[in-house]
């Protein structure tokens, strides 16, 4: 078991419900747990399959130098990149309007 954090931005209410169900919702769109490896994967198929227009992170614990990482869904301006081995997250730049 390992510790859970979801964060939802523009996703339908369906997707919330579904992870209402799972993890315990803090704020608005932002989920905490305590799952296993299988849980995780199985709510990550969940949010790929109900997530439409919206962006999602998810990041968890897990055993490497920085104590957790994280996986990405969604058009978003931060982005994961690897630096040696480190996941960071870079920012894209600003569209001009």
């Amino acid at each position: 078991m390992s510790m859970l954090m979801v964060v939802t931005e523009n996703v339908p209410s369906r997707l919330r419900g579904r992870l209402a169900i799972w993890l315990l919702e803090v704020r608005a769109g932002v989920y905490v747990g305590d799952t296993s490896k299988r849980v995780r994967e199985m709510i990550w198929q969940q949010v790929s399959e109900l997530v439409e227009e919206g962006n999602v992170v998810m990041a968890w614990a897990t055993n490497n130098e920085s104590g957790f990482d994280f996986q990405t869904l969604g058009k978003n301006r931060r982005i994961p990149v690897d630096l040696d081995g480190l996941r960071l997250v870079s920012f894209l730049p600003v569209e001009n309007q």
